[in-house]
């Protein structure tokens, strides 16, 4: 009997899985339905557009077909290919940012009430009766903010680049254009949509001083956790810049609210750590071609070296470290508070 319970014992590794499921479930409507439904007004939007645009060209008597592609593609040098490829990158990108925006908003107000909401509603004293420690708790939070919500926006704007190329092509074949050639390149497809999970680890790693902050607002405040997370960093900083503090370390008026209240409050959107890469592509190429490299940045910043200029930054590391010891402590007030004056 004693083997057959130790078999059965449930692992630490199980009984992390069982958290982030838990952790996914109770919150599947902002994890998994805001990024759909975002993605599904934007088809419905670009879906009333494209009739609008064939209604408006029927009315004027525009007509625009037996283009051929193909041919059109096939004329087009290897350098023009790759700009047309990543010319289509963009607007996919573009069109995606809705969803990210929606991300922002709901692994920020997640994150702000995750352990809050437990001491609340005092279903935090029947978690600490399980066996499962408060770190993993905490951990399997923030899982949760960086990498499962992540993983389920990625895929809700894959859902939306298929859908918005199906309707383009539709009705590019519906006047006579054959749109194959040049919109439906599976490597090039691939490759973006490969970018896209690749991003989300270096989502994570910036993020982290946001998520740590706001986890650690979420465990230790008593009260009202928005006004803590968003109006003291407010206030701090207009504090710092009513004393000039900054100055007097020779750093610029704006470090503040770039380094420590955009960290700390704004870390969970998507995409914050290009201004870190066209920072460091300016700092290592000097100040001749600053302009020019940062047009190839953001025209290239999905790519490997793009992507290597960011973990290569210091402001990363930095706030990945700040973001570290902000979720021990966080941790820490977990253990220590079960209560609010809600």
């Amino acid at each position: 009997m004693n083997a057959v319970a130790t078999t059965n014992a449930p692992t630490p590794v199980s009984v992390f899985a069982w958290l982030v499921k838990r952790e996914y479930w109770e919150h599947r409507g902002g994890f998994f339905w805001t990024p759909l439904i975002v993605a599904l007004v934007f088809i419905s939007i670009v879906l009333l557009v494209l009739i609008t645009a064939d209604i408006t060209a029927h009315q004027h008597g525009i007509n625009v077909s037996g283009m051929n592609l193909g041919q059109l593609a096939e004329k087009m040098t290897a350098e023009n290919t790759v700009k047309f490829a990543a010319g289509v990158d963009i607007g996919l990108l573009g069109m995606s940012a809705p969803i990210g925006i929606a991300l922002a908003f709901v692994v920020f107000f997640y994150l702000l009430g995750a352990l809050y909401d437990d001491r609340r509603d005092r279903s935090a004293l029947f978690w600490k009766s399980l066996p499962v420690s408060d770190l993993s708790t905490v951990l399997s939070k923030v899982v949760a903010a960086v990498l499962v919500a992540p993983l389920l926006a990625t895929a809700a704007i894959i859902m939306l680049h298929l859908a918005f190329l199906t309707l383009t092509s539709l009705y590019a074949m519906l006047h006579g254009v054959n749109p194959l050639p040049l919109l439906w390149s599976p490597d090039h497809l691939i490759a973006l949509w490969l970018k896209l999970l690749i991003l989300i680890p270096i989502n994570a790693l910036w993020a982290l001083p946001t998520v740590g902050w706001l986890l650690l607002c979420s465990s230790f405040v008593r009260s009202k956790p928005f006004l803590w997370a968003v109006l003291l960093p407010l206030l701090v900083g207009a504090i710092v810049a009513w004393i000039n503090l900054l100055q007097q370390f020779a750093l610029p008026s704006g470090w503040y609210w770039k380094n420590i209240f955009g960290r700390i409050v704004f870390g969970v959107v998507p995409g914050g750590w290009v201004s870190a890469g066209l920072a460091r592509v300016s700092n290592v190429n000097g100040d001749i071609n600053v302009g020019l490299n940062k047009l190839d940045f953001m025209h290239n910043f999905l790519s490997v070296d793009g992507l290597l200029n960011v973990l290569m930054s210091r402001e990363l590391w930095i706030g990945a470290v700040a973001g570290v010891a902000m979720i021990a402590a966080a941790v820490y007030f977990r253990q220590k508070r079960t209560e609010t004056y809600a």
